[in-house]
């Protein structure tokens, strides 16, 4: 983590240079239209790991131009994981070009170790205060953005009894069918599927529920029910992928791009039921800090946060937001029904960090797929 025994000296001088929405924690202080010009100024914001069907993050980013038009959105590698993230901030220090993150979206495992190899930078947004302490660093360098459920994803053409739990995976049935969004060695995603696959097991979240979760998918491969295809909406739509184990929110929103073309199931399980935070953080290295601070800004205000509930996706500020009346009913309508939450579980950061470590070090020698 970075040294700030000097910030008051920092604060005063960058003040006195009219440039103090670079420091962490002001952007209650600043008046927006100072940080929209620091950001305008600087010209672009470089994004990762942002499919535009994953929450709603397509007409995230639309929003984001559509309100900042001096600001051109520069976006790599939408299909990267969690790893492929913090890597391109590693390899990229010293560019200043597109090809260095400005911001990151990470799997909540992840954070804190990047944090403490430098990676990240710390910034408090303006609704800092309604972002549940659980699921953000006192210091603010990263902080949680949105939540959802691991579920099936099940193309209805070609599975005729959709899966209702973790066990049925296994019936030879399922034959060639089931598959991860990525490689549970870097994939945040793919990484709690397992976590899942664990917990249907009884296993405690944990180093436990990771080791267990290896021994289903051991399993599933050696029953030839395993895909080691990386799956999404194409691949479901395609045959590859007949059934995608994933968020919720990202199944939704693919059921609904289908538009029935396949008929489409998206189904919790019945055990197993983990809910999986993401957090946002800006790079240490960022080319273009005051965007990436206006981005966050975005993200984490009303609309921002409308927007990715549009995706399915409940926000940091779910609670904050839904008792203040601020979401539209029609969203929270086509929400699942609230049954389908009533058993996630929430890993704590250390439970996730053991959970990934057993995975990682564990899925070559148990599992022995590569996803790709």
């Amino acid at each position: 983590m970075k040294n700030f025994a000097s910030r008051a000296t920092c604060r005063a001088f960058v003040s006195a240079l009219a440039l103090a929405v670079v420091l962490p924690g002001l952007a209650r202080a600043q008046a927006p239209a100072e940080l929209v010009a620091a950001a305008t100024k600087e010209g672009a914001l470089t994004v990762i790991a942002l499919p535009h069907d994953w929450c709603n993050y397509g007409e995230v980013i639309a929003g984001f131009k559509a309100k900042y038009p001096g600001i051109t959105v520069n976006e790599l590698n939408p299909d990267a994981g969690t790893a492929d993230e913090l890597e391109a901030i590693r390899a990229n220090k010293g560019n200043t070009g597109a090809q260095a993150p400005d911001v990151v979206d990470l799997g909540l495992a992840f954070a804190p170790a990047a944090a403490a190899e430098g990676l990240l930078q710390p910034y408090k947004v303006a609704t800092w205060a309604e972002i549940p302490d659980s699921i953000k660093d006192a210091n603010g360098y990263w902080y949680g953005d949105y939540y959802g459920v691991m579920a099936f994803g099940v193309n209805k053409d070609l599975i005729e009894h959709t899966p209702a739990d973790w066990p049925d995976l296994k019936k030879p049935e399922y034959s060639g069918a089931v598959a991860l969004t990525g490689d549970p060695r870097a994939s945040a995603q793919a990484i709690l599927a397992l976590m899942s696959a664990g917990l249907s097991r009884g296993a405690k979240p944990g180093t436990d529920s990771g080791q267990k979760g290896l021994e289903l998918f051991a399993e599933l491969n050696g029953a030839g029910n395993f895909v080691p295809v990386l799956g999404k909406a194409g691949t479901i739509a395609q045959g590859q992928t007949p059934i995608v184990v994933a968020w919720d929110y990202n199944l939704l929103a693919w059921r609904d791009g289908l538009k029935g073309n396949p008929p489409m199931d998206v189904v919790v399980p019945e055990n197993g039921v983990v809910a999986g935070v993401y957090v946002q953080a800006i790079s240490a290295y960022a080319p273009h800090p005051n965007a990436a601070k206006l981005w966050m800004e975005y993200l984490y205000s009303d609309e921002g946060q409308t927007a990715w509930l549009k995706g399915y996706c409940h926000p940091a500020r779910f609670n904050a937001m839904q008792a203040a009346g601020k979401f539209p009913q029609e969203l929270l309508d086509k929400l699942p029904p609230a049954a389908a939450y009533e058993k996630a579980v929430f890993p704590t950061v250390e439970e996730l960090a053991a959970n990934k470590t057993a995975i990682v070090e564990g899925w070559d020698k148990v599992v022995g797929a590569t996803v790709k």
